[in-house]
Protein backbone atom coordinates (compact mmCIF):
# COMPACT_ATOMS: atom_id res chain seq x y z
CA UNK A 1 0.00 0.00 0.00
CA UNK A 2 1.49 3.46 -1.28
CA UNK A 3 2.32 5.81 2.15
CA UNK A 4 0.40 9.12 2.24
CA UNK A 5 1.53 12.05 2.28
CA UNK A 6 1.84 13.87 5.82
CA UNK A 7 0.78 17.41 4.88
CA UNK A 8 2.68 20.30 6.96
CA UNK A 9 1.62 23.45 5.92
CA UNK A 10 1.76 25.50 8.72
CA UNK A 11 2.70 25.13 12.57
CA UNK A 12 -0.92 24.00 13.94
CA UNK A 13 -0.12 20.85 11.15
CA UNK A 14 2.51 20.19 13.31
CA UNK A 15 1.46 20.75 16.63
CA UNK A 16 -1.80 18.15 15.72
CA UNK A 17 0.91 15.80 13.88
CA UNK A 18 3.44 16.13 17.22
CA UNK A 19 0.71 15.90 20.01
CA UNK A 20 -0.80 13.03 18.41
CA UNK A 21 2.94 11.13 18.53
CA UNK A 22 3.00 11.80 22.21
CA UNK A 23 -0.44 10.28 22.77
CA UNK A 24 0.95 7.23 20.81
CA UNK A 25 3.78 6.92 22.17
CA UNK A 26 2.25 7.06 25.78
CA UNK A 27 -0.40 4.41 24.71
CA UNK A 28 2.33 1.87 22.75
CA UNK A 29 4.42 2.22 26.16
CA UNK A 30 1.10 1.00 28.51
CA UNK A 31 1.02 -1.65 26.16
CA UNK A 32 4.35 -3.05 26.31
CA UNK A 33 4.05 -1.97 30.64
CA UNK A 34 1.00 -4.08 30.53
CA UNK A 35 2.69 -7.11 29.12
CA UNK A 36 5.85 -7.23 31.07
CA UNK A 37 3.01 -6.88 34.43
CA UNK A 38 1.40 -9.81 33.03
CA UNK A 39 3.97 -12.23 33.28
CA UNK A 40 4.89 -15.35 35.50
CA UNK A 41 7.98 -14.87 37.17
CA UNK A 42 8.51 -18.44 39.31
CA UNK A 43 8.50 -22.34 38.81
CA UNK A 44 5.44 -21.82 41.45
CA UNK A 45 3.34 -20.79 39.25
CA UNK A 46 3.84 -23.90 36.81
CA UNK A 47 6.76 -23.04 34.69
CA UNK A 48 9.88 -25.26 33.81
CA UNK A 49 13.23 -24.19 34.57
CA UNK A 50 13.67 -23.73 31.11
CA UNK A 51 10.54 -21.17 30.87
CA UNK A 52 10.99 -19.85 34.27
CA UNK A 53 14.53 -18.72 32.77
CA UNK A 54 13.34 -16.93 29.80
CA UNK A 55 10.97 -14.69 30.82
CA UNK A 56 13.43 -12.58 33.07
CA UNK A 57 15.19 -11.70 29.72
CA UNK A 58 11.28 -11.19 28.34
CA UNK A 59 11.01 -8.53 30.46
CA UNK A 60 14.00 -6.87 30.64
CA UNK A 61 13.39 -6.57 26.87
CA UNK A 62 9.88 -5.33 27.32
CA UNK A 63 11.24 -2.61 30.07
CA UNK A 64 13.98 -1.54 28.46
CA UNK A 65 11.43 -1.00 25.00
CA UNK A 66 9.29 0.09 27.74
CA UNK A 67 11.88 3.33 29.06
CA UNK A 68 12.67 3.96 25.25
CA UNK A 69 8.79 4.77 24.50
CA UNK A 70 9.01 7.47 27.66
CA UNK A 71 12.35 8.56 25.80
CA UNK A 72 10.58 9.15 22.82
CA UNK A 73 7.76 11.06 24.12
CA UNK A 74 10.39 13.64 26.20
CA UNK A 75 11.83 14.07 22.56
CA UNK A 76 8.57 14.34 21.16
CA UNK A 77 7.82 17.15 24.04
CA UNK A 78 11.18 18.98 23.14
CA UNK A 79 10.32 19.26 19.91
CA UNK A 80 7.01 20.36 21.18
CA UNK A 81 8.52 22.91 23.46
CA UNK A 82 10.99 24.28 20.74
CA UNK A 83 8.04 25.46 18.50
CA UNK A 84 6.33 26.97 21.04
CA UNK A 85 2.84 24.09 21.88
CA UNK A 86 2.56 23.29 25.30
CA UNK A 87 1.82 18.87 25.61
CA UNK A 88 -0.24 17.91 28.04
CA UNK A 89 -0.33 13.87 29.16
CA UNK A 90 -4.01 13.00 28.16
CA UNK A 91 -4.87 10.65 26.01
CA UNK A 92 -8.26 8.28 25.46
CA UNK A 93 -8.88 5.21 27.54
CA UNK A 94 -8.11 1.82 25.81
CA UNK A 95 -9.05 0.36 24.03
CA UNK A 96 -8.49 1.84 20.34
CA UNK A 97 -10.02 0.57 17.61
CA UNK A 98 -9.62 2.58 14.22
CA UNK A 99 -11.29 5.57 16.59
CA UNK A 100 -8.56 8.23 17.23
CA UNK A 101 -5.62 6.94 15.03
CA UNK A 102 -5.56 5.96 11.56
CA UNK A 103 -7.33 2.88 11.02
CA UNK A 104 -4.33 0.82 10.20
CA UNK A 105 -3.29 2.03 14.44
CA UNK A 106 -5.19 -0.04 16.72
CA UNK A 107 -4.13 -0.19 20.80
CA UNK A 108 -5.55 -2.36 23.39
CA UNK A 109 -3.89 -3.96 26.37
CA UNK A 110 -2.89 -7.35 25.76
CA UNK A 111 -1.26 -9.99 28.51
CA UNK A 112 2.54 -11.27 26.90
CA UNK A 113 1.73 -14.05 24.25
CA UNK A 114 1.50 -14.63 20.58
CA UNK A 115 -1.14 -12.29 20.17
CA UNK A 116 0.82 -9.61 21.56
CA UNK A 117 4.44 -10.02 20.31
CA UNK A 118 2.12 -10.34 17.03
CA UNK A 119 0.88 -6.70 17.08
CA UNK A 120 3.83 -5.76 18.60
CA UNK A 121 5.74 -6.77 15.94
CA UNK A 122 2.98 -4.88 13.55
CA UNK A 123 3.61 -1.65 15.59
CA UNK A 124 7.23 -1.51 15.31
CA UNK A 125 7.78 -2.83 11.52
CA UNK A 126 10.25 -0.58 9.27
CA UNK A 127 8.65 1.38 6.72
CA UNK A 128 8.18 -0.75 3.46
CA UNK A 129 7.79 -4.09 5.28
CA UNK A 130 4.46 -6.05 5.42
CA UNK A 131 3.11 -7.81 8.81
CA UNK A 132 -0.23 -8.83 9.67
CA UNK A 133 -1.63 -7.69 12.73
CA UNK A 134 -2.52 -9.40 15.59
CA UNK A 135 -6.06 -11.67 15.18
CA UNK A 136 -9.12 -9.21 15.71
CA UNK A 137 -7.29 -5.78 15.20
CA UNK A 138 -8.97 -5.37 12.13
CA UNK A 139 -10.02 -1.75 10.46
CA UNK A 140 -13.11 -1.03 11.05
CA UNK A 141 -12.87 2.29 9.37
CA UNK A 142 -12.49 3.66 5.81
CA UNK A 143 -8.85 5.69 5.16
CA UNK A 144 -9.23 9.51 5.85
CA UNK A 145 -9.42 12.10 3.11
CA UNK A 146 -6.07 14.01 2.61
CA UNK A 147 -5.40 17.09 3.60
CA UNK A 148 -5.27 19.54 1.44
CA UNK A 149 -2.86 22.22 1.49
CA UNK A 150 -4.99 25.17 2.01
CA UNK A 151 -6.79 23.69 4.76
CA UNK A 152 -6.62 26.25 7.52
CA UNK A 153 -7.27 24.07 10.86
CA UNK A 154 -5.27 20.57 11.17
CA UNK A 155 -6.99 17.19 11.95
CA UNK A 156 -6.15 13.19 11.67
CA UNK A 157 -4.15 12.59 8.75
CA UNK A 158 -3.11 8.42 8.04
CA UNK A 159 -0.08 7.19 8.46
CA UNK A 160 1.08 3.07 7.70
CA UNK A 161 4.19 3.25 10.37
CA UNK A 162 5.31 4.84 12.99
CA UNK A 163 8.33 6.03 11.38
CA UNK A 164 5.98 7.02 7.95
CA UNK A 165 4.26 9.66 10.47
CA UNK A 166 8.24 11.01 12.31
CA UNK A 167 9.10 11.17 8.67
CA UNK A 168 6.07 13.30 7.79
CA UNK A 169 7.03 15.54 10.93
CA UNK A 170 10.67 15.70 9.99
CA UNK A 171 9.66 16.70 6.58
CA UNK A 172 7.58 19.42 8.06
CA UNK A 173 10.28 20.85 10.32
CA UNK A 174 12.01 21.24 7.24
CA UNK A 175 9.46 22.74 4.99
CA UNK A 176 8.25 25.23 7.97
CA UNK A 177 11.85 26.01 8.21
CA UNK A 178 12.44 27.34 5.45
CA UNK A 179 8.79 29.08 4.72
CA UNK A 180 9.03 31.09 7.66
CA UNK A 181 12.42 31.05 8.96
CA UNK A 182 14.38 28.80 11.57
CA UNK A 183 14.09 30.95 14.25
CA UNK A 184 10.91 32.13 13.99
CA UNK A 185 9.39 28.12 14.07
CA UNK A 186 11.79 27.45 16.92
CA UNK A 187 10.25 29.95 19.48
CA UNK A 188 10.48 27.90 22.64
CA UNK A 189 13.24 29.41 24.99
CA UNK A 190 16.23 26.62 25.72
CA UNK A 191 15.39 26.61 29.27
CA UNK A 192 12.13 24.91 28.06
CA UNK A 193 13.85 21.69 27.09
CA UNK A 194 14.51 18.30 29.10
CA UNK A 195 18.18 18.10 29.48
CA UNK A 196 20.20 14.79 29.20
CA UNK A 197 21.52 16.03 32.73
CA UNK A 198 17.87 16.68 33.75
CA UNK A 199 16.84 13.13 33.36
CA UNK A 200 20.24 11.02 33.20
CA UNK A 201 19.59 9.90 29.41
CA UNK A 202 22.29 10.61 27.27
CA UNK A 203 20.00 10.35 24.01
CA UNK A 204 17.87 12.78 25.02
CA UNK A 205 18.10 15.72 22.58
CA UNK A 206 17.64 19.66 23.65
CA UNK A 207 16.04 20.72 20.78
CA UNK A 208 16.20 24.62 19.96
CA UNK A 209 16.93 24.22 15.81
CA UNK A 210 16.31 22.24 12.59
CA UNK A 211 19.59 20.36 13.40
CA UNK A 212 18.68 19.22 17.31
CA UNK A 213 14.67 18.73 15.88
CA UNK A 214 16.02 16.14 13.47
CA UNK A 215 18.47 14.70 15.60
CA UNK A 216 15.27 14.08 17.79
CA UNK A 217 13.09 12.56 15.15
CA UNK A 218 16.28 10.21 14.06
CA UNK A 219 16.78 8.95 17.33
CA UNK A 220 12.95 7.74 17.56
CA UNK A 221 13.11 6.61 14.15
CA UNK A 222 16.45 4.75 14.73
CA UNK A 223 15.34 3.34 18.18
CA UNK A 224 12.08 1.80 16.62
CA UNK A 225 13.53 0.51 12.89
CA UNK A 226 17.24 0.95 13.44
CA UNK A 227 19.70 3.41 11.74
CA UNK A 228 19.58 2.86 7.41
CA UNK A 229 16.99 -0.23 7.79
CA UNK A 230 19.12 -2.40 9.92
CA UNK A 231 16.50 -3.46 12.57
CA UNK A 232 18.20 -6.38 13.74
CA UNK A 233 19.21 -4.28 17.08
CA UNK A 234 16.32 -1.74 16.89
CA UNK A 235 13.07 -2.62 19.07
CA UNK A 236 11.41 -4.56 15.80
CA UNK A 237 14.36 -6.82 15.95
CA UNK A 238 14.59 -7.08 19.65
CA UNK A 239 10.78 -8.40 19.55
CA UNK A 240 11.47 -10.67 16.85
CA UNK A 241 14.19 -12.13 19.22
CA UNK A 242 11.34 -12.91 21.72
CA UNK A 243 9.11 -13.84 19.32
CA UNK A 244 11.05 -16.83 18.21
CA UNK A 245 12.26 -17.92 21.47
CA UNK A 246 8.60 -17.79 22.76
CA UNK A 247 7.56 -20.29 19.61
CA UNK A 248 10.23 -22.52 20.58
CA UNK A 249 9.46 -22.82 23.64
CA UNK A 250 5.88 -23.33 22.84
CA UNK A 251 6.50 -26.21 20.08
CA UNK A 252 8.50 -28.16 22.49
CA UNK A 253 5.35 -27.50 25.26
CA UNK A 254 2.11 -26.65 23.74
CA UNK A 255 0.61 -25.95 27.09
CA UNK A 256 3.30 -23.44 27.72
CA UNK A 257 1.26 -20.21 28.69
CA UNK A 258 4.21 -17.05 30.23
CA UNK A 259 1.28 -15.05 31.58
CA UNK A 260 -0.87 -15.03 34.75
CA UNK A 261 -4.80 -15.05 33.55
CA UNK A 262 -5.19 -11.34 33.67
CA UNK A 263 -7.93 -9.10 32.75
CA UNK A 264 -7.69 -5.14 31.71
CA UNK A 265 -10.54 -4.33 34.17
CA UNK A 266 -11.38 -0.76 34.91
CA UNK A 267 -12.25 1.00 38.49
CA UNK A 268 -15.31 2.29 36.95
CA UNK A 269 -16.55 2.41 33.07
CA UNK A 270 -14.27 4.51 31.21
CA UNK A 271 -15.95 8.29 30.83
CA UNK A 272 -14.77 8.29 27.17
CA UNK A 273 -16.01 4.55 25.54
CA UNK A 274 -19.23 3.99 25.10
CA UNK A 275 -19.03 0.31 25.14
CA UNK A 276 -19.61 -1.51 28.77
CA UNK A 277 -16.06 -2.60 29.70
CA UNK A 278 -14.69 -4.82 32.36
CA UNK A 279 -14.69 -3.16 35.90
CA UNK A 280 -12.96 -4.74 39.04
CA UNK A 281 -15.52 -6.41 41.28
CA UNK A 282 -13.45 -7.79 44.24
CA UNK A 283 -13.19 -4.80 46.65
CA UNK A 284 -9.70 -4.75 47.51
CA UNK A 285 -8.76 -5.67 44.02
CA UNK A 286 -10.29 -2.48 43.17
CA UNK A 287 -8.54 -0.43 45.88
CA UNK A 288 -5.33 -1.99 45.24
CA UNK A 289 -6.55 -0.82 41.42
CA UNK A 290 -7.31 2.57 42.23
CA UNK A 291 -3.78 3.62 44.22
CA UNK A 292 -1.78 2.66 40.63
CA UNK A 293 -4.37 4.64 39.35
CA UNK A 294 -3.55 7.74 41.72
CA UNK A 295 0.10 6.40 41.62
CA UNK A 296 -0.46 6.80 37.97
CA UNK A 297 -2.40 10.19 37.79
CA UNK A 298 0.40 11.44 40.25
CA UNK A 299 3.53 10.44 37.55
CA UNK A 300 1.27 12.10 34.87
CA UNK A 301 1.04 15.40 36.71
CA UNK A 302 4.54 15.49 38.10
CA UNK A 303 5.73 15.06 33.69
CA UNK A 304 3.10 17.51 32.90
CA UNK A 305 4.54 19.92 35.26
CA UNK A 306 8.51 19.12 34.05
CA UNK A 307 7.97 19.52 30.42
CA UNK A 308 5.42 22.64 30.79
CA UNK A 309 7.62 24.06 34.15
CA UNK A 310 8.15 28.08 34.29
CA UNK A 311 10.45 29.50 36.81
CA UNK A 312 11.94 26.32 38.40
CA UNK A 313 15.40 26.01 38.88
CA UNK A 314 17.65 23.20 37.84
CA UNK A 315 17.57 21.76 41.36
CA UNK A 316 13.89 21.53 41.54
CA UNK A 317 13.53 20.21 37.77
CA UNK A 318 15.87 17.45 39.21
CA UNK A 319 13.23 16.94 42.00
CA UNK A 320 10.72 16.79 40.03
CA UNK A 321 12.55 13.92 37.36
CA UNK A 322 13.22 12.17 40.71
CA UNK A 323 10.00 11.74 41.24
CA UNK A 324 8.26 10.91 38.37
CA UNK A 325 11.13 7.91 38.27
CA UNK A 326 10.29 7.11 42.36
CA UNK A 327 6.72 7.01 41.07
CA UNK A 328 7.08 4.30 38.48
CA UNK A 329 9.85 1.97 40.57
CA UNK A 330 8.39 2.73 43.71
CA UNK A 331 4.83 3.05 43.49
CA UNK A 332 3.30 1.72 40.15
CA UNK A 333 5.82 -1.13 40.21
CA UNK A 334 5.21 -2.52 43.11
CA UNK A 335 1.30 -2.23 43.27
CA UNK A 336 1.09 -3.49 39.46
CA UNK A 337 3.03 -6.58 40.55
CA UNK A 338 0.94 -7.23 43.50
CA UNK A 339 -2.55 -6.74 41.61
CA UNK A 340 -1.76 -9.18 38.81
CA UNK A 341 -1.92 -11.99 40.94
CA UNK A 342 -5.62 -10.68 42.56
CA UNK A 343 -9.14 -11.43 41.30
CA UNK A 344 -10.92 -9.74 39.50
CA UNK A 345 -14.18 -10.93 41.15
CA UNK A 346 -16.46 -13.68 41.51
CA UNK A 347 -18.15 -13.03 37.95
CA UNK A 348 -14.57 -13.95 36.44
CA UNK A 349 -13.03 -17.15 38.36
CA UNK A 350 -9.27 -17.93 38.19
CA UNK A 351 -8.53 -14.56 36.35
CA UNK A 352 -6.68 -11.59 37.64
CA UNK A 353 -6.23 -7.70 37.33
CA UNK A 354 -3.28 -6.28 35.65
CA UNK A 355 -2.97 -2.54 35.41
CA UNK A 356 -4.91 -0.57 32.34
CA UNK A 357 -3.65 2.92 33.11
CA UNK A 358 -6.90 4.18 33.69
CA UNK A 359 -7.80 7.76 32.79
CA UNK A 360 -10.34 9.06 34.57
CA UNK A 361 -11.06 12.30 33.46
CA UNK A 362 -9.27 14.46 30.99
CA UNK A 363 -5.85 15.58 32.38
CA UNK A 364 -5.01 19.25 31.82
CA UNK A 365 -2.57 21.53 33.18
CA UNK A 366 -0.90 23.06 36.44
CA UNK A 367 -0.98 26.78 36.62
CA UNK A 368 1.95 28.66 35.27
CA UNK A 369 2.86 29.89 38.86
CA UNK A 370 5.15 27.41 40.42
CA UNK A 371 4.36 27.73 43.92
CA UNK A 372 0.67 26.83 43.61
CA UNK A 373 1.51 24.04 41.25
CA UNK A 374 3.97 22.33 43.85
CA UNK A 375 1.19 22.49 46.77
CA UNK A 376 -0.78 20.74 44.61
CA UNK A 377 1.25 18.24 43.11
CA UNK A 378 2.93 17.72 46.73
CA UNK A 379 -0.79 17.22 48.44
CA UNK A 380 -1.53 14.67 45.75
CA UNK A 381 1.42 12.72 46.28
CA UNK A 382 1.38 13.28 50.20
CA UNK A 383 -2.91 11.92 49.98
CA UNK A 384 -1.73 8.86 47.73
CA UNK A 385 0.96 7.95 50.72
CA UNK A 386 -1.59 8.18 53.43
CA UNK A 387 -4.03 5.99 51.09
CA UNK A 388 -1.19 3.21 50.36
CA UNK A 389 -0.29 3.23 54.35
CA UNK A 390 -3.52 2.73 55.58
CA UNK A 391 -4.13 -0.04 53.02
CA UNK A 392 -0.81 -1.78 54.40
CA UNK A 393 -1.74 -1.59 58.35
CA UNK A 394 -2.81 -5.03 59.68
CA UNK A 395 -6.30 -3.31 61.71
CA UNK A 396 -6.88 -1.52 58.25
CA UNK A 397 -8.08 -3.82 55.76
CA UNK A 398 -8.89 -7.29 56.82
CA UNK A 399 -8.84 -9.38 53.65
CA UNK A 400 -6.14 -7.60 52.50
CA UNK A 401 -3.11 -10.60 50.94
CA UNK A 402 0.16 -10.18 52.72
CA UNK A 403 1.68 -9.39 49.37
CA UNK A 404 -0.65 -6.52 48.38
CA UNK A 405 -0.03 -5.21 52.31
CA UNK A 406 3.90 -5.30 51.41
CA UNK A 407 3.25 -3.72 47.82
CA UNK A 408 1.29 -0.80 49.73
CA UNK A 409 3.77 -1.03 52.13
CA UNK A 410 6.69 -0.31 49.81
CA UNK A 411 4.22 2.62 47.63
CA UNK A 412 3.65 4.22 51.03
CA UNK A 413 7.15 4.59 51.65
CA UNK A 414 7.94 6.21 48.16
CA UNK A 415 5.45 7.95 47.85
CA UNK A 416 6.03 9.74 50.90
CA UNK A 417 9.41 10.45 50.48
CA UNK A 418 8.37 12.00 46.96
CA UNK A 419 5.75 13.95 48.90
CA UNK A 420 8.53 16.03 51.49
CA UNK A 421 10.81 16.31 48.40
CA UNK A 422 7.99 18.60 46.59
CA UNK A 423 6.63 20.00 49.93
CA UNK A 424 10.29 21.20 50.73
CA UNK A 425 10.16 23.44 47.85
CA UNK A 426 6.36 24.81 48.99
CA UNK A 427 6.20 27.78 50.87
CA UNK A 428 4.87 26.42 54.55
CA UNK A 429 1.49 28.91 54.14
CA UNK A 430 0.28 26.88 51.56
CA UNK A 431 0.94 23.47 52.46
CA UNK A 432 -2.21 21.59 54.41
CA UNK A 433 -2.43 22.46 58.11
CA UNK A 434 -1.12 19.39 60.32
CA UNK A 435 0.81 17.74 57.37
Amino acid sequence: MAEPRIVVEHREHLWYLLAEAAQLEHMIMCQYLYADFSLKRDTDEGLTQGQAAAVPRWQQVLRGIAVEEMLHLALVCNVMAAIGAALTFTRPNFPQRSNYFPPSVQLDLLPFGEAALTHFLYLERPEGMARTDAVGFVPAAPPHLPVESDEAMPRLQDFLTVGHLYRGIADGLSFLSGRIGERALFVGPPKAQATPEMFRWPALVAVTDLASAHKAIEEIIEQGEGARGDWRAARYGRFLGIWQEFSELRRQDPSFEPARPVLPAFTRQPFDIAAPQLLVSDPTSRKVAELLTLGYEALLQVLTRFFTHTEETDEQLNVLAGAAFGLMAGVLEPLGTALTRMPAGGEHPGRTVAPVFEMYYLMGNFVPWREAAWAVLSERVAGLALRCAHLAQPEGEALVPEAARAAARAAARSAGDIAASLAAHVPAELRPAGR
